[in-house]
């Protein structure tokens, strides 16, 4: 098959080209370069360098007529979004709904949209979250990401396209950048390597479900073919509060790190943790890699670099 995938750039869809790569798919990529390296883009992938907010986006699914998309390309950032909610809606809705556009006019057969589970769930009612969770999202970030749910489900109902949805929970692993809300691993993990003192925002108490982006690429994987129409949950089911992460990070260190803490962030939830059960029951997928491993694994990509 072919697959355009938009960010393929970025963190998690560079990884994910690499897999479908490696599976003999062919691969487009598609991103802006404003997040993204273009150092991750693999090189038997065909790129464009492009916003998906770009009317110009039209030649690209012209041209390589993709099978399926992948959505990675997103405004990431929760606090910015806080700041800047109109550009957040620009990006992440109105550049959505572009590809969309094109998906029914070049007869894409699946989109398989990266979605967040630990931004459109809000505070919890229950702990971990399940798909059917009420969504109440205290962040423009989360409220674009269910947007775009909901014009899948229309985009299904009126013309037909196959959907997967894969509401992420943090995602942490090699080629992370700081932004996102999995960032602050790679914000400690850069800051801890070159001996400057990372700061914990608000007390570190508030939790998230870190989940390793190899896992996160098998869920990808498993989407090409199975779960049309489905919104899964992607993660682990562990809570992990700042403190504790800070600290298993600093422990990989070569040299001692001191736990110092600044002010809370604006848009910020206390706890979220993501109940994973759905997508093994249906797909067989579960993480593999447990938060030891993965942030080991982490800590080494960055040391390397």
């Amino acid at each position: 098959m072919k697959i355009l995938i938009t960010g393929g750039a970025g963190f998690i869809a560079s990884n994910i080209a690499d897999r479908y790569l490696e599976l003999g798919h062919e691969v487009v990529v598609v991103d802006n370069l404003i997040t993204g390296q273009r150092k991750n883009i693999p090189a038997a992938a065909k790129f464009y360098e492009m916003d998906v907010c770009d009317e110009k986006i039209k030649n690209v699914f012209e041209a390589e007529r993709p099978d399926i998309v992948n959505h990675h390309a997103a405004q990431l950032d929760v606090r910015k979004s806080v700041a800047d909610p109109v550009y957040d809606a620009n990006v992440n809705i109105l550049g959505s709904l572009n590809l969309l556009q094109n998906c029914v006019k070049f007869k894409v057969k699946k989109f398989i949209f990266a979605s967040t589970g630990g931004a459109i769930y809000g505070e919890q009612d229950y702990f971990p979250a399940d798909e059917n969770h009420p969504t109440r999202p205290i962040s423009p970030y989360g409220i674009t990401k269910l947007t775009t749910e909901k014009y899948l489900h229309f985009y299904s109902l009126s013309y037909g396209l196959q959907y997967t949805v894969l509401r992420y929970a943090n995602v942490y692993g090699p080629r992370q950048n700081p932004h996102g809300e999995a960032g602050v691993v790679a914000i400690f993990c850069k800051k801890m390597l070159r001996k400057e003192q990372p700061m914990i925002n608000g007390e570190g108490t508030q939790t998230r479900d870190y989940v390793f982006v190899g896992d996160v690429v098998k869920a990808n994987e498993l989407a090409l073919a199975k779960g049309d129409k489905k919104i899964y949950n992607i993660g682990t089911g562990i809570e992990t509060d700042v403190n504790e992460l800070f600290r298993r990070i600093a422990g990989m260190m070569e040299h001692p790190v001191k736990e110092i803490h600044g002010p809370g962030q604006p848009g910020e939830q206390m706890r979220s943790v993501l109940d994973a059960s759905y997508i093994e029951r249906e797909l067989g997928w579960k993480p593999m890699v447990d938060l030891e491993a993965g942030l080991r694994k982490t800590v080494e990509f960055f040391r390397k670099q």
